[in-house]
């Protein structure tokens, strides 16, 4: 028996569910590169982020998507990333606990602003208070 293991996964959840967690599993287990839709969305910067463009963002998703294997993982399900959803072969949605999510949230931060945990954001509390929003969807 000659199963084909998936080679193109995309990942969903709310904010707090396990994604980045998993991608980076699956990654190394699979040796498949993992890529966050965040990172899509902003040019990381050491001056601060610049939000791509939509036209950008489908660009930059759709050369990832080109590729024969990857991990796609974020919580965007708007339409730029309706393509990612298509290519896949898997797609993953965590439906994590409300508290779970809550907490891991809070444990988070803590551990960016303590300087335990890297982030590809500036940690502040203005984002902090933003996840517990985008956490009840």
């Amino acid at each position: 028996m000659n199963k084909k293991f998936p080679r193109k996964i995309h990942i969903i959840g709310s904010v707090g569910s396990g994604k980045t967690t998993l991608a980076k599993e699956l990654s190394t287990k699979l040796n498949i590169p993992y890529y966050e839709l965040d990172n899509v969305v902003w040019i990381r910067q050491i001056s601060g982020d610049i939000r791509r463009t939509e036209q950008q963002k489908v660009d930059y998703l759709n050369n990832i998507i080109l590729t024969e294997a990857w991990i796609i993982e974020g919580v965007h399900n708007e339409d730029w990333v309706a393509q990612s959803f298509s290519n896949a072969d898997l797609i993953i949605f965590l439906d994590t606990n409300y508290f779970i999510r809550s907490y891991r949230i809070i444990k988070r931060f803590t551990l960016q602003k303590l300087g335990l945990e890297n982030a590809n954001y500036k940690p502040t509390f203005s984002i902090f208070i933003k996840m517990f929003k985008w956490n009840l969807f």
